[in-house]
């Protein structure tokens, strides 16, 4: 299999590997409010499962790691996952002595409509992932065999643990020789933004595909560095010119990085977005097509795009083809039900990326 200048293995070498945390999701059908809501819809996700998830449907080898309670909620979680052909045997069923909460994170959605946006409210705190002790976990056998490693800066906010266990994942993936991506992923609820941009800091030197660029990665100091418009340090709806300087700083220091990538959305409303998406790649920054669409389920549309852009690498995708596949991919997850990107329609996204498309700002 060819990614890219990445690595070429044969054809039928590609297997993926990821780590994180997923969790049962509750919502309130109808669009309705947590405050007035009688019952829940129910369904599990989480950023790297979702990656997982979408790969395993699009026809790849795809392996998910994680901790989860050995009790019916989290057998239901990991079920859900092989019913999606995504490959689970690393998963540890926990006890309440390795665990002491013994409990599956939760999250609960508030879908949004017309100018309401979505609200994610979290209970995720004390779950198995966060109190299980990695030390045990042997990562040579772990990430034995696999190609492609994938890390989110979501997962070493949730406990020290993880953190350092993620870390060691990034030195013996390179160790190894896997091809490595990280998607920065930062969450105000887990932890401040300076947390987060120093962890991330320590993960580059280990990355060859970083997805989700956000300035906190590069500069280390107080004054803001970055270019357009800002919130929290991060810039939104960047200029070609503005995000090529982004990619360009992050190259120079970080000479390992052989693919940058994100998505950049314009919200119309809270049921009608657009999409579109920058990428370095081979010395040169990439600017996908912009799409405009209706919203069903916005949340994991971030985790489709990471997916997508995987996908398209490994199958040796033309530059432009690989971001607006990845666009397109996002484009569709917008229209589906739950967190993860079912569907195994890829000449669906092809057509989809390839179409005559009235494109609007």
């Amino acid at each position: 299999m060819k990614y890219g200048n990445l690595i070429s293995r044969g054809a039928e070498e590609g297997r993926f590997i990821t780590f994180g945390e997923i969790m049962l999701r509750l919502t309130p059908p109808n669009y309705e409010k947590i405050r007035v809501a009688t019952n829940f819809e129910a369904s599990y996700g989480g950023s790297e499962a979702n990656i997982a998830l979408a790969l395993a449907n699009l026809g790849i080898d795809s392996t998910f790691f994680t901790v989860v309670p050995n009790n019916s909620l989290g057998k239901s979680a990991i079920r859900m996952l092989r019913s999606n052909d995504v490959h689970c045997s690393p998963v540890i069923l926990s006890t309440p002595e390795e665990t002491p909460t013994h409990r599956l994170g939760t999250y609960y959605l508030e879908t949004g409509y017309g100018i309401r946006p979505s609200k994610v409210t979290y209970d995720r705190k004390h779950s198995a992932i966060t109190e299980y002790d990695f030390s045990t976990v042997d990562l040579d056998e772990l990430l034995d065999g696999f190609t492609w490693l994938h890390l989110s800066g979501i997962t070493p906010a949730l406990s020290a643990s993880c953190g350092e266990f993620m870390l060691n994942c990034l030195k013996k993936a390179r160790e190894k020789g896997l091809i490595v991506s990280f998607d920065g992923n930062f969450r105000s609820t887990l932890w401040t933004w300076e947390e987060a941009r120093d962890f991330c800091t320590l993960c580059l030197p280990y990355v060859d595909v970083l997805l989700g660029i956000e300035p906190y990665h590069v500069w280390r100091d107080e004054e803001d560095h970055s270019k357009g418009d800002v919130k929290d340090g991060i810039p939104l709806q960047p200029s070609y010119e503005q995000q090529d300087e982004v990619f360009q700083a992050f190259v120079q220091r970080w000479p390992n990085l052989k693919c940058l990538a994100r998505h950049v959305r314009y919200a119309h409303s809270g049921s009608e977005n657009s999409l579109m998406a920058y990428m370095w790649y081979e010395g040169h920054t990439f600017e996908s097509r912009l799409f405009t669409f209706n919203i069903l389920d916005r949340v994991g549309g971030g985790d489709a795009f990471a997916s997508g852009l995987i996908y398209a690498m490994m199958k040796g995708y033309k530059p432009m083809d690989m971001v607006n596949f990845a666009v397109a991919s996002s484009v569709i997850k917008h229209t589906i039900h739950g967190d993860g990107n079912i569907t195994d329609d890829v000449e669906g996204i092809r057509n989809l990326m390839n179409m005559n498309y009235d494109i609007k700002r």
